[in-house]
């Protein structure tokens, strides 16, 4: 009998670095200038291990269910109705608001490569629209346009971040990385403003049961599989910090900020610091990471909403998702230009209970019905109590900093 072969690691490492990295990574630059170099290596790795960790606790669940369990049927069955509701808003809020996000600095780079490229002034109402859509209609069109654009788009993002990279790397300079004079301790404390921005930057949780699906019940291959994405993905933001405050000082960051940290802004001042052809590449390399995150984003949220409202696959039915799925975060994008940075700061405080409390909340359930299972995340009972302290701290970081409790850089 013919035996079918298991899917590769490579590619289900490639699923979960691809969901990870997109436009997002353009706010931690902005968002830990205020703890600079190394006090940014060190949160962004704590992050990524309590992120794994959740991950993993996602996996440890999803294999005491059959193959096909979605995150939210895990999350009723454990937890029960209450957890599963408030799971639900919370995701289809971070849908939203990065939808907004997304938006937002979309017609930042649109409106900057409009200007650079070719001298043409575009106000933000105008780039809005014009990114919003002409990437609505492709969503509009189904998940296969999605797919098949979004490949393309991936293959490019290698290319450009690959010759950015390059463009940038020889003129890092050390001073920058490691300013002298400076107080080590007066750092730290922006650490604590930039922790939802970390956390956001690490949310794959709902392919989690897609890659059990995609391999079966194999735990040892999915947990080094999200292993290798995620770490792939630590690899990506570690180093674009190093480019980007290796070419910019602190206080070259500091207009940027005030500006509103959109990514725009901050493509523009690494233009500046650069003499060779970087703005084509790092414009068009944006450009394709926040299309490609805007895509992921609202195919997912047209297909929730589809299914909440029951529309049907119709014109009609397709157009009433389309209304419901665009129109809200575009108003806002219409109204408020210049939040991009706000928005993924409010994305991390959504994601602090499906991304982190709830996958550590079902782990302590399952073990406790069955402590025999097949696959246990690493870490214990201690490893479950980091990852929700972790969630509580970061819910309780962004709403101070947003209620101006928190010291926030250039704020």
């Amino acid at each position: 009998m013919k035996q079918h072969a298991s899917p590769s690691l490579l590619g289900g490492a490639m699923i979960i670095a691809a969901t990870t990295v997109g436009a997002g990574m353009f706010s931690l630059p902005v968002t830990a200038a205020g703890m600079w170099f190394n006090y940014s290596i060190m949160v962004l790795a704590f992050a990524w291990l309590c992120m794994l960790l959740s991950g993993l606790f996602v996996l440890e669940t999803n294999l005491r269910f059959p193959v096909g369990a979605s995150f939210d049927t895990m999350v009723g069955e454990t937890l029960g109705r209450p957890w599963r509701v408030a799971n639900g808003i919370s995701i289809a809020f971070v849908l939203y608001i990065l939808t907004y996000a997304y938006i937002s600095g979309g017609s930042s780079i649109v409106s900057h490569g409009a200007a650079s490229a070719f001298g043409i002034e575009m106000n933000s109402t105008v780039a809005a629209l014009c990114f919003a859509l002409v990437l609505a209609s492709i969503v509009f069109v189904g998940a296969k346009a999605v797919d098949r654009i979004s490949t393309i788009m991936i293959g490019a993002m290698i290319l450009t971040f690959g010759a950015s990279t390059l463009d940038l790397a020889p003129s890092i300079q050390a001073a920058n990385l490691w300013p002298e004079n400076s107080d080590g301790q007066s750092y730290a404390i922006f650490g604590l403003a930039a922790l939802p921005f970390m956390l956001a930057s690490f949310g794959y949780h709902g392919n989690v049961p897609s890659l059990v699906k995609y391999y079966g019940k194999q735990p040892k291959r999915i947990a080094l599989a999200l292993l290798l994405g995620t770490g792939l993905a630590f690899t990506i933001y570690l180093l674009w910090l190093t480019l980007s405050f290796g070419n910019l000082s602190q206080q070259q960051l500091l207009p940027v900020i005030q500006a509103g940290g959109n990514m725009g802004d901050l493509v523009a001042a690494l233009e500046r610091s650069d003499n060779g052809n970087l703005g084509t590449i790092l414009s068009l390399f944006a450009n394709l990471a926040v299309a490609s995150s805007f895509l992921g984003v609202t195919l997912g949220l047209f297909d929730y909403i589809a299914d909440l409202f029951g529309f049907d696959n119709s014109i009609s039915g397709r157009s009433k998702t389309a209304v419901i799925t665009f129109l809200p975060p575009l108003l806002l994008a219409l109204a408020w230009p210049h939040g991009f940075i706000y928005a993924i700061g409010f994305a991390g405080l959504a994601a602090t209970l499906w991304a982190a409390i709830v996958p550590a909340l079902m782990a302590k359930t399952v073990r406790t019905l069955d402590s025999q299972g097949d696959y246990q995340a690493p870490g214990g009972q201690a490893g479950i109590y980091l990852v929700i302290g972790f969630g509580l701290t970061v819910a309780v970081c962004e709403i101070a900093s947003k209620l101006k409790l928190l010291p926030v850089f250039g704020q």
